[in-house]
């Protein structure tokens, strides 16, 4: 795909999807924003062939006014929709959006909802849409234990019960989160969301952002983000409740966001940076050290299990990977170059150049959609047909 300028981004401000032939077939667009900063897209394709995009806007991650927007893209069109705000909450900084589609047709949008840069104060909110996402319930609060996070959406399992991966952002009393002890869990529901039971995944440290996947032979397979930004994490499991430890896979990993998917010809496909500290040029102090409050005089949390979170590692370039042995061995490729530097999250002045955050779906018609933060400035959309993709890995 290649690098693009700021003149290219304003180009692309009007959503329209365009074919293109450079580095090879793909069609493109910037999803339309209403705000400074877009960041933590997730795409969810309707019954109708619409694809519905969510994503948090505002000024700056962890701040007031960072709230949740959409956008769609119908599929008899080539122009994504003006971004709809759906949450207005003033108070809290609302992050990380997932959409899902229960059987019953309703859509659910769960997202996170913090006290500035407190991912620790977390607790992840819930609204419903009837209309395929064009107006919204008021918000419910589905997980209310401090400090619970999302990142990759719920799925059903073969016994009919609904499972959401989440992390729990935890830090001590007095101390202000970095991101040294947290850890991963699996909670499912058999009452459609009433209620729910959670399982933690052992010796989970600083493995988050877990998805959740059934593999061809019917177990399943967890891969996570890594705090310690060395690499993407595996784990397995036979029925997604009971896990075994988290071990890394030989795709690195910032410290960032990633996303896969399961082939019908079981194909592990994922979308993720390949970079780690290794390749870091500096370090941050935290995910929020440009937005701490004013008066708060907190320490950072101690470093756990003797390890510490690592901020500031490059998120690009953007890459595709897949496995035909089920996450064992991995064959990659550029998706988008970048030098990805995330050393602050600053959108308004234009700082970050982070490639970041991707989400990706597989439509029945062999499309692989992709979505993804483009210097946290913009949503980037991408369409990819998986005959092309086979023909990078054959």
């Amino acid at each position: 795909m290649g690098s693009y300028g700021d003149d290219v981004i304003s180009a692309d401000r009007d959503g329209v999807l365009a074919l293109t032939s450079s580095p090879f077939r793909h069609s493109m667009s910037f999803i339309p924003s209403a705000t400074a900063q877009c960041h933590a897209s997730n795409l969810l394709l309707l019954d109708n062939g619409d694809v519905l995009c969510t994503w948090f806007g505002g000024s700056q991650e962890g701040k007031k006014d960072i709230s949740i927007y959409t956008s769609r893209l119908s599929s008899a069109s080539k122009q994504w929709s003006k971004a709809q705000q759906a949450t207005f909450d003033s108070t809290r900084s609302e992050q990380n959006p997932v959409l899902f589609k229960t059987p019953s047709g309703d859509i659910w949008l769960l997202y996170t909802s913090q006290n500035a840069g407190d991912q620790d104060s977390a607790v992840v909110k819930q609204q419903i849409t009837r209309d395929e996402g064009r107006t919204w319930s008021s918000p419910n609060v589905l997980f209310s234990e401090p400090g619970t996070f999302i990142r990759q959406p719920m799925i059903i399992l073969d016994s009919g019960e609904w499972l959401i991966p989440i992390f729990k952002c935890r830090a001590e009393q007095g101390t202000r989160w970095i991101g040294n002890d947290d850890i991963s869990a699996v909670r499912t529901s058999s009452d459609q969301g009433k209620t729910w039971t959670e399982r933690e995944v052992p010796n989970s440290f600083g493995a988050v952002h877990m998805e959740v996947q059934r593999l061809k032979d019917g177990s399943y397979l967890g891969l996570f983000r890594s705090r310690w930004a060395d690499n993407i994490y595996i784990a397995t499991s036979p029925n997604a409740l009971d896990w075994t430890e988290p071990q890394p896979t030989t795709l690195p990993n910032p410290n960032a966001g990633i996303c896969f998917d399961v082939l019908p010809s079981g194909r592990v496909l994922v979308v993720y940076n390949h970079s780690s500290k290794a390749k870091a040029v500096g370090q941050r102090e935290g995910l929020y050290d440009d937005v701490k409050e004013e008066g708060d005089d907190r320490l950072n949390q101690q470093s756990k299990h003797g390890r510490q979170a690592f901020w500031g590692a490059p998120r690009a370039p953007l890459c595709l990977a897949w496995s035909d042995d089920d996450g064992k061995t991995w064959g990659s490729r550029v998706l988008q170059e970048g030098d990805g530097y995330c050393m602050t999250n600053n959108s308004e002045e234009k700082l970050n150049r982070e490639l970041s955050y991707p989400s990706m779906m597989l439509s029945p018609d062999g499309t692989v959609h992709i979505a993804f933060t483009f210097w946290r400035q913009k949503i980037k959309y991408v369409q990819i047909k998986l005959e092309d993709i086979n023909t990078w890995t054959s």
